[in-house]
């Protein structure tokens, strides 16, 4: 079993999460400048089984695309070329940078690291990265009770 990556996709910044092996936890694993993306999902892809990648899905109050969605369009056609038997999911961001922070704030941490731009990126990663684990295990927990019910 191979691990799910994430990507908090910015146009300066991109946080990355990662899953252990057995896709139970969600832990940040680095902010990159969006430019050194490539090299550094590269480096990492090459040492570690990536069965699939996430990328957060910058939405309107009213469910359409942002603005930034057309920075991160480019971005998933390449890897659809590049990689295209990693599965690509995408997930909803909405709300993941206020979260982040607030979870930062709860973790008793100050003020000074809080405004570490890359530390909300990685943290914002990590929140996408859960919210998708959990719609998974909805989703699988949904599929198992139907298939019990016509049992």
């Amino acid at each position: 079993m191979g691990r799910i990556l994430a990507v908090d996709y910015g146009r300066k910044r991109c946080g990355i999460a990662v899953t252990d092996a057995l896709q139970l936890i969600a832990t940040p694993l680095a902010t990159v400048e969006t430019h050194g993306l490539w090299d550094f999902l590269e480096g990492y892809m090459a040492k570690e089984e990536v069965e699939c990648v996430v990328v957060g899905e910058p939405r309107q109050m009213d469910y359409t695309p942002s603005e930034s969605e057309r920075y991160i369009r480019p971005f998933l056609s390449r890897f659809k070329k590049v990689h295209p038997r990693i599965r690509l999911e995408r997930e909803d961001e909405r709300f993941t940078s206020r979260m982040a922070m607030q979870a930062m704030i709860s973790g008793g941490l100050k003020k000074k690291k809080r405004q570490d731009k890359a530390l909300v990126d990685a943290t914002s990663a990590v929140l996408i990265l859960q919210s998708y684990m959990q719609r998974m295990e909805f989703r699988k927990n949904v599929s198992d009770e139907e298939s019990s019910n016509r049992a």
